[in-house]
């Protein structure tokens, strides 16, 4: 079975981190844009990530520019935005692309996952999928759904049991 911590990113700084960092939390999967209308959902994302990051509940940011080119920063930009004008410091990771045929193999899998109205295709900016502790995608998100929306989703998938760790010795 596939889950979130098969697949890795490359950090905003240019590190490559295994998503297997996040085994065992509750993962809130954001594709963002700096100068999109939905922009402004960044202090909403930052607020639940601090209210509930000590229960194991994690953000991770990615942004991604093929949404009416609303992303055309590097990332060092990327990054002074995210802080200076909405304080994130939730992970964000380098620009992906979300569709298509060069779309980050953790957005096929996203999609293959939960579907959405668009047959699978992320339909703008800030689509989020809520990942629950065992890595499996629990629901996804339109992009007009605000972060305080969700509180009630991921109070609920960290209010689950966490799942037994796995024995890998024989594999």
């Amino acid at each position: 079975m596939t889950t979130l911590s098969d697949f890795s990113a490359t950090t905003l700084q240019g590190e490559d981190r295994p998503l297997a960092a996040y085994a065992g939390d509750v993962v809130l999967v954001v594709n963002t844009a700096s100068k999109c209308g939905f922009t402004p959902q960044y202090e909403g994302l930052e607020a639940l990530y601090s209210e509930l990051k000590d229960e194991g509940f994690v953000v991770l940011g990615f942004p991604c520019n093929q949404f009416g080119a609303q992303e055309p920063g590097a990332e060092d930009e990327i990054e002074e935005f995210c802080q200076v004008n909405y304080g994130v410091t939730f992970p964000m990771f380098a620009k992906v692309d979300v569709n298509g045929d060069d779309e980050h193999p953790l957005y096929a899998w996203l999609k293959s996952e939960k579907k959405g109205l668009l047959g699978g295709r992320i339909k703008w900016n800030f689509t989020k999928f809520l990942v629950g502790r065992d890595g499996t995608v629990i629901e996804r998100y339109a992009p007009n759904t605000e972060p305080a929306d969700l509180a009630d989703d991921v109070r609920a998938a960290l209010a689950a049991p966490h799942p037994a760790p796995q024995d890998t010795a024989g594999a």
